[in-house]
């Protein structure tokens, strides 16, 4: 790991789609807030464009997505051409929920860092998101 940071890391947590499920997405917020982190949650039903731009409103440095629909393979290269659309490519994107084996590689390909399955551990996400979200300075 680098030097320390002289912010908390900001994650946006975001439910795309249709997927009106939340409750991984509530406690893994809680987590992360728990673990010092600054976490914004957008709620559900958000579109690729929504997430986007509330990624570049708030200056984040992860963005989660939560996924239980199966509508992963179509919503996260979505989100991910967004995200390049507004020139965001420095951020750390995860992505959890019911998500197949066999999807993984396509998600990483599409530029997604990790896929956390049901049942993942928090600290284990949590280290995960500590060790590879790009360190920024506070702009003063």
């Amino acid at each position: 790991m680098s030097a320390s940071r002289t912010r908390p890391i900001r994650v946006l947590v975001a439910k795309p789609g249709l997927d009106g499920h939340d409750r991984g997405a509530k406690v893994m917020v809680r987590a992360l807030r728990d673990a010092g982190m600054e976490v914004i949650y957008t709620g559900l039903f958000q579109t690729p464009e929504m997430i986007a731009r509330a990624a570049a409103d708030e200056d984040v440095d992860v963005i989660g997505l939560s996924i239980l629909s199966g509508a992963h393979n179509a919503l996260v290269p979505r989100v991910m051409e967004e995200l390049r659309k507004m020139g965001i490519d420095d951020v750390l994107v995860v992505v959890g929920g019911t998500i197949p084996e066999e999807d993984v590689p396509r998600l990483k390909a599409a530029g997604v860092a990790e896929v956390f399955g049901p049942g993942t551990p928090l600290p284990d996400a949590i280290e995960f998101i500590r060790a590879n979200a790009p360190r920024r300075e506070d702009v003063a």
